[in-house]
């Protein structure tokens, strides 16, 4: 078992709070804690990211610190918040996340798929812009492992005609 295997198991161990709350059909319910909060699970090359969404003022933390502070880079804080920019709803939910292994863009990552999960949980209304949006498919590309006898995942050594 990976890295990537254990947290997301962990993930979905340690869930802070258990679903409760289902409303209507199947096909097109809400699934909400006692909270409010819709909990999904984020992933993106070795990175995985636990997503609590609920109705709030557009206040985004990670790992306890405020997303603007916890990524150096712009480019990340607009990845990770793409899908609430795409619906139009950035300062209509809070997002608490909760990210662990990989670097700062696989967690940007995770944290999109993880955003964009727990919306459509919270509004199944929302899940066709975010399917047609790429947003809920899992970016499944990880960094090849390096084989033996070679300098790296594919450069072989040089030929020696003699």
């Amino acid at each position: 078992m990976n890295k990537f295997e254990e947290w997301k198991n962990l993930a979905a161990v340690n869930s802070e709070t258990p679903i409760t709350q289902k409303q209507g059909d199947s096909k097109k319910s809400a699934v909400k804690d006692k909270l409010g909060r819709s909990y999904s699970t984020g992933a993106r090359k070795t990175s995985v990211a636990r997503i609590w969404v609920n109705n709030g003022s557009g206040k985004l933390v990670v790992n306890g610190k405020p997303i603007e502070q916890y990524f150096s880079l712009e480019k990340n804080v607009q990845v990770a918040t793409e899908p609430l920019k795409t619906l139009g709803l950035s300062d209509k939910f809070d997002v608490n996340a909760t990210v662990r292994g990989g670097g700062s863009s696989g967690q940007a990552g995770s944290i999109k798929h993880g955003i964009a999960k727990a919306l459509s949980l919270f509004n199944p209304d929302l899940r066709p812009t975010l399917k047609s949006n790429g947003f809920l498919t899992r970016d499944s590309r990880v960094v090849e492992r390096k084989k033996y006898g070679q300098h790296k995942a594919r450069k072989k050594t040089q030929f020696s005609k003699r």
